[in-house]
């Protein structure tokens, strides 16, 4: 690692080490958030519900991607910053190997997995007589053709930031978000193919992204510890085990939040097709709150990681009290827009007073769940730095699915469609509660080896 990315991690004051890390990361996270909007909003100005409802009813199935990246991305990402901390910079250029070509192996696979089985998957996933053709064109530009460079960007970034180049990492995901808002007019009303061309601009804008880091990675060899070479490709050292069994919980997280979003549509679907749309949209503008939240806590895993290996307690500490004082401040005020101004966000993406109305309801609802939200992220996080697999596992499968998927069948029999979305904060809020409850014996026992190894007060450098 470069003197400057190491000085970054060891030395800079712990405020601006943090910023430099999560500040790239929660731009590139909203920007993806925003050209995730795009889509919704570009395909909503066709003033057609049903796509619009196609769009919302695809999502979960293109959010398996996001699952497979996070997987090997933040797997790789933690193994590679511990063992930069070690010292064992082999191994961390083993781990890129094994990360990037099993990330695009597994994308392949599940790309022409959907589209073999999309007779039988579109239909389980809420897709009728009126929805089902513009998802099946949806999804086979997005998936069939398109998951392999939607996984490897997002990975990538991942790697990338590993080794310190935040900025760079980001600069790739805002390049692919950037693209694709802007292609997405020109293929959906320039070339008249509605929400077939918002596909082909997801799909086109990933691509180029993932050019990007392929070109990044290729131009600092020598100052990069990650490799493209398959030769470099390895299943020994426990390098498969370390990668996915960290990246599991983010994983499962994302496979279980798809769950969730699967057996919420089924379930709204029966009420209108405008109410999965409204949904889906309140779910869209809801992800601005969550991509802060995502980026504060994935931006601190290297500093948290590296420090963790390097035994330098004072400066782990230190990072984790900054990142979840700032996502809680942002978090919150977040929430209290959203809140404040439902209608008019809603209604900026379709001019269909039904939609705006359930919407409307639905985006009040989930967005009270910000600062939980950003509590649970981070303790997530903080586990998976360490090298922790059972308690985020455990907190991600609480947090969607495991509480909101029951809470969803009792408010829908107790108070249908206008009760269903609440099921979303009450998830949340258990999560929190038992992250903290996981959280608090970490944080003693990192209080004590703190005091044991240097009771004397904090050095400028780790102020």
């Amino acid at each position: 690692m470069k003197a400057d990315k190491t000085e970054l991690f060891e030395k800079a004051p712990v405020t601006r080490a943090v910023l430099a890390l999560v500040v790239p990361t929660v731009i590139s996270q909203i920007i993806t958030v925003i050209y995730n909007m795009a889509d919704t909003f570009f395909v909503g100005q066709v003033g057609d519900p049903n796509q619009v409802a196609a769009a919302s009813l695809s999502l979960p199935l293109f959010l398996v991607t996001t699952g497979i990246a996070n997987l090997f991305g933040i797997g790789g990402a933690s193994l590679i910053s511990r063992s930069l901390g070690l010292g064992n910079t082999d191994k961390a250029r083993r781990a890129s190997a094994f990360c990037i070509w099993t990330a695009a192996a597994v994308a392949l696979l599940y790309g022409l997995g959907i589209f073999a089985l999309h007779r039988a998957i579109l239909p389980l996933v809420g897709a009728d007589e009126y929805t089902y053709g513009f998802c099946s064109s949806y999804l086979f530009w997005t998936l069939t053709v398109g998951a392999v460079p939607t996984v490897l960007n997002a990975a990538l970034a991942h790697l990338v930031r590993a080794e310190g180049y935040s900025g760079q990492a980001s600069f790739g995901v805002a390049l692919g978000g950037g693209l694709n808002i802007l292609l997405d007019p020109v293929f959906i009303f320039g070339f008249h193919l509605e929400i077939t061309g918002a596909a082909i601009a997801t799909m086109l804008s990933n691509l180029i992204a993932t050019l990007y880091f392929v070109a990044l990675i290729l131009g600092k060899r020598g100052k990069l510890h990650l490799s493209l070479n398959p030769r470099y490709y390895s299943v020994s050292d426990s390098i498969p085990r370390e990668v996915l069994l960290v990246g599991l919980p983010s994983s499962i997280m994302n496979i279980m939040g798809i769950f969730s979003n699967i057996t919420l549509n089924k379930l709204l679907v029966n009420y209108s097709n405008a109410a999965v749309a409204g949904i889906g949209i309140a779910k869209k503008i809801d992800m601005l709150a969550f991509a802060i939240a995502n980026g504060l806590s994935q931006g601190v895993i290297p500093l948290i990681g590296y420090n963790f290996s390097a035994k330098n307690t004072r400066r782990m500490r230190a990072a984790i009290k900054v990142t979840l004082l700032l996502s809680l401040a942002v978090t919150t005020a977040g929430a209290i827009l959203l809140f404040t101004c439902a209608g008019p966000l809603v209604r900026a993406f379709i001019n269909d007073a039904e939609t705006v109305r359930y919407g409307s309801m639905f985006q009040r609802i989930i967005c009270i769940t910000g600062p939980f939200t950003a509590i649970t992220t981070v303790i997530i996080s903080i586990f998976q730095a360490v090298g922790q697999k059972g308690k985020p596992l455990v907190l991600s499968m609480l947090r969607k699915g495991g509480l909101d998927v029951p809470f969803m069948f009792l408010l829908d029999s107790l108070g249908g469609a206008n009760a269903i979305a609440w099921a979303t904060p009450i998830a949340d809020c258990g999560a929190m509660l038992a992250g903290l409850l996981l959280f608090v014996p970490l944080w003693r026992k990192m209080k004590s080896e703190q005091q044991a190894a240097s009771p004397t007060p904090l050095s400028e450098g780790n102020k």
